[in-house]
Order: structure tokens, then C-alpha cells, then sequence
């Protein structure tokens, strides 16, 4: 049924973080959950989709739940403890139509990212949990394994579970702390859905649409300066959608793009946020960020793109702390300022260390740096080595191009 198929696309990451609330149980709430849409498909055909379906959702989300924990109380739960859950979600139900559910999102986020898990557990579960993300789609964003990111995430559930931790948003005393954890994981959500790890499409548009209302409730929350820096990052980013590739579904390049198809209203908009982001004078990594994008969102044309300015921001934004992609980001603004042969030297530099040797987008600069030289068999070699290692349709076509014009 494609209302089902619709709706499960969009609305079943809200239904699974309320059942979560309800139910306090990641596992049953997710077995609840895809037990709701199987009834969804057998009883909408012959009574007809409901006015509220994601109401309708959670509300036999719940009765599944609890139809869930009485059959495992046959196995491994007490039945008083099955009791005491029952009675919680029956006493939730008046919960969904007096809050409703769109702030249950945030507060798993939150929950997700509680300072008793380990920061890369946080991460990777709130993608999965909250967004939907698979393991290995998880796995790109951090260049890790997939099992690391399934260990993770089976870890942070138990600890989640054991250490009863609340599904809630901390009180503003405990927010501050706990904010780099939820910037990033909403950062990370961008980025899959700004550049898929995988498949045909070369974006997400829901994932990306799903980071920047996430990051306009956080505005709203706490109206910090990398609050206000990772919202107006985004927009920047989001602003440039239309351009990023031809109707065909062809990468292309942000030197390349027309921008007459650059969104003026969303850049206006992520530019008064970058200009209260950094008149605070605290802001963090994520302002300096948004002050770069803001950069190439205000050059007329490509040729016209303060570069040397790029150079200096990521300067700054190397001040936060090292890694390796800024680096890679700054040696590709090096090779446009200074030319390609000092930013190659840069780019051979972060390699030799290896903490970028699986990173696509390492090898493909480098083979870009190389084509501009006229090193036509190093170009070759490093446009293989990102071809190996990408997964993205789109990305593939464009180094296959790149190969084949040499």
C-alpha cells in the first residue's frame, strides 16, 4: 500500500522515539512499532487511512508494546515489572494528544546523548535510533567499521537500559555540557543527507530537511553561538541543493555550479545567523565552519572566491583541535590560492599518516591536484584509489569521467 510505504518513510523515526518514551525500551518500542504499520497495512485498505495517522500509530504502537512485554514475560521479565510498564504506557496515552509528538525526537537525542555513554556511542546511536541511518551508513560518516558502529550501539542501548537513564530534555543547568554531542550527531545527519554514503541518489533531501528542523528547535532551546554557527552551516549548504547536480543526477562541482540556482533567501537567512554567531566572540568550530560556506555563498563567481580568506578560517578552525578532514579541506583551498603543487604537497603529507587512507575524497583531491600538474598516471592512480573506495553512484560516474578525460 504507497500511504503505508509513504508515511513509514516520514513519520515512523517520530512514531518510534514517542514509543520509546511510553515504553522506555528501545528494542520493544521498535517491535511495536513495525507491528503497528503490519496492522496499518491490513486495516487502512478496508476502514480507510485515519485523519491523524501518526496518532493513529502510536496509539497501536502502545497496545503492541504491551502485547510485546507480556510475551516476553513468558521468557526473561517478571510479571510485575510487566505490570508496572503496562500501566505507564496506559497512563502515556493522554501524553500524545496533550504534547503531541514532534519535541520526542529532541528528547531521544538528548537521551542518546547522555554523558554516560561514550561519545561515538552517543553519535551512532541517535543516527540509528532517531534518523534511521543504517550501520553502514553510520560506518562511512565515522570511516569506521560496521561492526564498531553495531557494537557501539547494542552497548549504548544496555547502558540506556541498566543505568535508567530519562528520556528527557536535562534541565538548562546540565544543556551546555551536553550540547557538542547533540551538534555533531545533527551535523552528521546533514551530511548523509547532503552527500548520500550510498545508492543512486546523490542526497537524502528528508535527512538533511530532518537536521535543519532539529537544528531550529535547538535554536529555539538554547540560542547559543555554535547553535546559531550549525544551523547557519546547514542552510548554506542546503542553499546550493538545486545546483549540486544536473537533472540527470550528474555530481557537480561546486566551482562548476550555476549560482543563479543558489537559494539568496536561505543564504540571507544563514548569514545573519553567522554574523550573531561570531559578534558573540565565543563562538566554536561550527561558526567558523558556516563563516567558510559563507564565504563561497557570497562570491559572485568561483573565480571571484576569496581563497586566501578560506586559508585563514580554517587556520582558526585548526585552533579547536586537529583533524585530519579539515586539513584535507584546507590543502584543497592551499592548491586554489597558492596553486596545485602546494596543496598536493599538503594532501601527501596528511596520507603518508594514514588516518585518511580509506577516505575517498582524500585520493580523489589528490588525483585532482595531480590532473592539474599533468600528471596523467599519478591523476589515473588516485581518481582508482577514490573509485575503490566510494560507494555513491553519482560520485563513481564523475570519477569514472575523470579517468576517462585523462
Amino acid at each position: 500500500m504507497d500511504i503505508v510505504e509513504r508515511i513509514y518513510r516520514t513519520e515512523s523515526r517520530r512514531v518510534l522515539a514517542t514509543l520509546i518514551r511510553q515504553v522506555g525500551d528501545f528494542d520493544v518500542a521498535e517491535e511495536a512499532m513495525h507491528e503497528a504499520f503490519v496492522a496499518a497495512v491490513e486495516q487502512w485498505p478496508v476502514e480507510g487511512v485515519p485523519d491523524n495517522p501518526r496518532a493513529w500509530l502510536v496509539s497501536t504502537g502502545r497496545f503492541k508494546a504491551i502485547d510485546v512485554l507480556r510475551r516476553r514475560s513468558k521468557y526473561d521479565v517478571s510479571m510485575e515489572d510487566v505490570e508496572g510498564l503496562v500501566e505507564s504506557i496506559a497512563d502515556a496515552s493522554a501524553v500524545v494528544e496533550r504534547e503531541g509528538v514532534e519535541d520526542d525526537r529532541l528528547r531521544l537525542i538528548f537521551t542518546c546523548c547522555h554523558p554516560a555513554l561514550a561519545p561515538e556511542a552517543q553519535v551512532a546511536l541517535t543516527l540509528r535510533e532517531v534518523c534511521g541511518l543504517t550501520t553502514e551508513e553510520i560506518a562511512h560518516a565515522f570511516v569506521v567499521p560496521a561492526p564498531t558502529v553495531a557494537q557501539r550501539i547494542v552497548r549504548a542501548k544496555s547502558k540506556i537500559r541498566d543505568a535508567r537513564i530519562p528520556y528527557e530534555v536535562p534541565g538548562r543547568s546540565e544543556l551546555a555540557a551536553r550540547l557538542d554531542s547533540v551538534l555533531r550527531v545533527i551535523y552528521l545527519v546533514f551530511n548523509e543527507g547532503y552527500l548520500a554514503s550510498s545508492g543512486e541518489s546523490l542526497t537524502r533531501r528528508d535527512l538533511s530537511a530532518e537536521a535543519i528542523r532539529l537544528g531550529r528547535l535547538l535554536v529555539e532551546l538554547l540560542p547559543e553561538p555554535d547553535v546559531l554557527g550549525l544551523l547557519a552551516l546547514m542552510l548554506l549548504h542546503e542553499s546550493r541543493r538545486a545546483a549540486r547536480a544536473t537533472p540527470e543526477g550528474e555530481l557537480v562541482l561546486l566551482t562548476e555550479q550555476d549560482r543563479s540556482l543558489w537559494d539568496r533567501a536561505q543564504i540571507a537567512d544563514a548569514v545573519k545567523l553567522v554574523e550573531a554567531a561570531l559578534a558573540t566572540r565565543a563562538f566554536g568550530p561550527y561558526a567558523i565552519q558556516a563563516a567558510i560556506a559563507a564565504v563561497h555563498a557570497e562570491a559572485p563567481t568561483a573565480q571571484a572566491t576569496d581563497w586566501a580568506e578560506i586559508v585563514a578560517l580554517y587556520d582558526v578552525l585548526l585552533g579547536f583541535g586537529a583533524n585530519p578532514v579539515v586539513e584535507l579541506n584546507r590543502a584543497v583551498a592551499v592548491a586554489m590560492r597558492d596553486g596545485a603543487e602546494q596543496g598536493l604537497a599538503a594532501v601527501d603529507a596528511i596520507l603518508a599518516r594514514g588516518e585518511l587512507a580509506e577516505y575517498h575524497l582524500a585520493h580523489a583531491a589528490r588525483g585532482d591536484m595531480h590532473r592539474r600538474l599533468g600528471h596523467t598516471a599519478e591523476a589515473a592512480a588516485a581518481y582508482r584509489k577514490a573509485l575503490e573506495l566510494t560507494r555513491q553512484a553519482s560520485e563513481r560516474r564523475f570519477l569514472e569521467r575523470r579517468i576517462a578525460g585523462l
